[in-house]
């Protein structure tokens, strides 16, 4: 049996932040509204696949039946993905999976997570339990200090000054200031980013992204279904998925993340695409070095070359190849469990023109790429996305 075809028809968008003002419930029907809004009713929604990375930011178990029976979607089969920082597309996937083979015609991918509950450092630490407990946390290596690790290997290799890293963090918080739904909307300078408190050497505070609240909703249809709901379906056209060692010491090289290239060129050939199709991408920037390495791992530049893109501006709106111009996990904030879908909805909204700021509008994006990334890379996503109209 051939898989079918399967679309975004609509989706809705949180504002992410320190919200300590609503509840992880709450989040979800601010996320879901706008679809609602839209005239997507509960009724003609067949399952969902709810989901968020960790319960012991609130300390609830079962959120997934919590938030449907908080959305009205109580009747409907629903579960949760788990999957670290990748969790929002690793539901996306698995709903695709089950609208392709025939199972439904219609699902909500509804991602959120309320990470302030806790302290900064109670949400470091439960963030760390997905590295390795026994050889990894105990000894230091949080998640900052994973990204630091790949820093330094990476500016001792290719003689990278840290300022280069400053500027995609400027980029981040240009683009976030003109986002309504962004946790820390302020511009940054390169000075202010450079000289910024270190947290992890040589990782300053502006390079590492936000503990933030939010949640983010996208309603995806098999393509028949998507036609009856929409004049303007963004077609899901390639993914890729791809892991690395548990332990980076296990790795080859430290300047790469493996799992990216495998689910990079995967994505590419089911799209039949190259990067050089690509019009827009959402990378994965939990940290600015992340950033730059998506660059190279998703074919937008070669190993060590990464850095023209940034100090050419070819990644800003009106470049190349636009990157991240919602202000990225950097900015825009990343409660982890609805990171991925947010992304998802950024390049739907860039493709019906609805950026809501101009000076971020990306002309005429035919074809989005979404890089999501899991602890350093031992889960990673890839979405291809292409406009149907």
């Amino acid at each position: 049996m051939m898989a079918r075809k399967v679309g975004v028809v609509a989706a809705g968008h949180a504002k992410f932040g320190k919200r300590l003002d609503a509840t992880m419930r709450e989040l979800s029907a601010e996320a879901y509204k706008p679809i609602y809004d839209a005239g997507i009713t509960q009724d003609m929604i067949d399952a969902t696949v709810l989901s968020y990375a960790a319960s012991q930011f609130t300390g609830q178990g079962a959120g997934s039946a919590l938030i449907a029976d908080y959305l009205g979607l109580h009747d409907k089969p629903h579960l949760r993905v788990e999957s670290a920082c990748t969790t929002g597309t690793a539901s996306l996937r698995a709903a695709w999976g089950m609208v392709s083979a025939g199972l439904y015609d219609t699902m909500l991918v509804l991602g959120v997570e309320q990470m302030n509950r806790v302290s900064s450092a109670k949400a470091t630490e439960y963030m760390s339990q997905a590295g390795d407990m026994r050889w990894e946390y105990p000894y230091g290596i949080s998640f900052p200090a994973f990204y630091a690790l790949m820093a330094s290997r990476y500016m001792a290799e290719y003689d990278l000054p840290h300022e280069v890293l400053s500027k995609i963090s400027v980029k981040s918080h240009h683009y976030g200031a003109q986002n309504p739904y962004a946790h820390l909307p302020r511009t940054v300078t390169v000075e202010e980013a450079h000289n910024s408190v270190p947290i992890t050497r040589p990782l300053n505070l502006y390079d590492c992204s936000l503990i933030s609240d939010g949640a983010a909703a996208v309603i995806i249809a098999a393509e028949e279904k998507a036609k009856e709901l929409t004049d303007e379906p963004m077609w899901i056209k390639g993914i890729g998925a791809g892991a690395s060692s548990m332990m980076i010491q296990d790795r080859d090289s430290l300047t790469s993340i493996p799992g990216a290239k495998t689910a990079a060129k995967a994505a590419y050939e089911m799209a039949g695409v190259g990067p050089e199709d690509i019009d827009m991408a959402q990378v994965h920037d939990c940290f600015t070095i992340a950033e730059l390495i998506a660059y190279e791992d998703l074919g937008f530049a070669e190993p060590g070359e990464g850095r023209e893109l940034i100090e050419n501006k070819e990644v800003y709106h009106d470049g190349a190849i636009p990157v991240n111009c919602d202000g990225g996990l950097k900015s825009k904030g990343h409660p982890l469990g609805a990171t991925g879908v947010s992304m998802v909805y950024e390049i739907y909204s860039q493709m019906r023109g609805e950026a809501k700021e101009p000076s971020r509008q990306i002309d005429d994006v035919q074809i989005g790429l979404a890089h999501n990334v899991g602890q350093s890379g031992q889960f990673v996503n890839i979405f291809i996305l292409e406009r149907g109209w």
